[in-house]
């Protein structure tokens, strides 16, 4: 049965973080399995397959790079949601999950199409569930629970003005709460995140679908014929917070460069100015050898994969890990922590990637130098990551087991109608 899929993101970047991704690819397989797509999304726009329509849906954009936290001007304010939109940030709060809903609920109102169901990537706006308990069935993918972000930037608060401001920026995610749960079907990437979500938002476990993502083996592939640059680590880190552990891989490769002076570092990725991973990078003797980059595109990211000799994913938390997958397919060893679902990725039996703890600097220090001087050990992981990749992580499977829930919800909305 061909379907008339409505997929919303309200933040769509297709170089930085994992919905512009997600979007991407799932919608591409969507499609290509004969499916109609249309893609509602907010700044930044994803990159979208040919044949899918993207259907701007602009807000003010206030967090945009290269002027974040902007305030815009008063001639840029052209309705309620857009006063809303400044009012709410004016209190602290983070607006936009919740006025890229309105401005979607208003859309499809007047809009031509009829569609068969709407996946949400994450927003859980509130005006969401009003579309589910009115216009159409709606499913959602939740990565993860925002509220672990929550959890440990509320950890890291140093003074109390400081964690006021905190909770007031996360204030959206107990909007996000009660929209999942009034859903038909949440989908997520792992089982790490379900168990997740069931604990912080109270979703019946009953009620989620892990659907693990995939990786792109056409872009993301092993080439022996690229000379390896065997001192190169390369690290993809979407964001410069304390989740992401960018602070703990600076740290590590202090150490790692005492024994192994003509190592560098490559990172995709962008640091905060003056937060606690650039003060690290301040004061470090190593600190010519690490090379920044962002807004990288797939195709020269992959090539940056297979001319390097490891990666490195430092992180205290994943919900699943894009960048594990694609170096795994890149054939590249892994050294990865144990945070969130990094083991159910990687594997917990050490084939592919050297697991170590969390926010365990030493330890992280110990494993690159380890991977570094062992070729054999290197070869052996990146086999292993090969074969991992291509019997779990395709996003052909993904996108098939996603049309079994969009079936299963649009059963469960007739039926409902039905019985009222």
């Amino acid at each position: 049965m061909q379907l008339n899929i409505a997929f919303s993101v309200y933040r769509g970047n297709p170089l930085s973080g994992g919905q512009g991704v997600y979007t991407h690819y799932l919608t591409r397989e969507l499609s290509r399995l004969g499916h109609l797509v249309t893609v509602f999304a907010g700044q930044p726009y994803p990159r979208l397959a040919e044949g899918i329509e993207l259907v701007k849906l602009p807000s003010l954009d206030m967090y945009r790079e290269p002027d974040p936290f902007r305030w815009p001007k008063l001639k840029e304010l052209n309705d309620v949601t857009d006063i809303f939109e400044v009012g709410l940030r004016l209190f602290g709060g983070f607006p936009e999950p919740r006025t890229f809903s309105t401005r979607l609920q208003k859309e499809l109102k007047y809009h031509r199409k009829k569609f068969d169901i709407l996946h949400d990537n994450q927003s859980l706006g509130s005006a969401i569930r009003e579309i589910a308990r009115t216009k159409m069935p709606v499913v959602a993918s939740i990565h993860h629970p925002i509220t672990v972000d929550r959890r440990i930037d509320l950890a890291q608060a140093e003074t109390l003005k400081d964690r006021i401001s905190k909770y007031r920026w996360y204030g959206f995610s107990k909007m996000q709460e009660r929209v999942a749960k009034d859903l038909l079907k949440i989908m997520t990437v792992s089982e790490k995140s379900k168990e997740d979500i069931v604990a912080h938002m109270g979703i019946n476990p009953g009620n989620i679908a892990v659907i693990p993502v995939g990786v792109d083996t056409g872009i993301f592939y092993p080439d022996q014929r690229l000379p390896k640059n065997n001192t190169q680590i390369i690290a993809v880190v979407s964001s410069d917070v304390y989740l992401k552990g960018m602070l703990f891989l600076l740290e590590a490769m202090n150490i790692v460069a005492k024994s192994n002076p003509s190592v560098t570092l490559l990172v995709v990725g962008k640091l905060t100015p003056d937060g606690p991973a650039h003060q690290v990078l301040k004061k470090s003797h190593f600190k010519s050898r690490i090379k920044f980059m962002h807004d990288v595109p797939e195709a020269d990211l992959a090539h940056f994969y297979r001319e390097s000799t490891l990666a490195v994913v430092p992180s205290l938390y994943e919900g699943f890990s894009l960048p594990a997958i694609q170096a795994l397919a890149s054939g590249l060893p892994v050294v990865a922590t144990s945070g969130g679902a990094l083991p159910e990725v990687l594997g917990r039996d050490g084939k592919c990637a050297v697991l170590v703890e969390p926010g365990n600097v030493n330890d992280l220090a110990q494993a690159i130098v380890k991977l570094l001087e062992t070729k054999e050990m290197r070869d052996k992981l990146a086999s292993e990551g090969l074969k991992r990749v291509r019997e779990n992580f395709t996003w052909e499977m993904s996108a098939r087991k996603v049309v079994e829930q969009y079936e299963y919800a649009i059963a469960k909305f007739n039926y409902i109608k039905r019985e009222y």
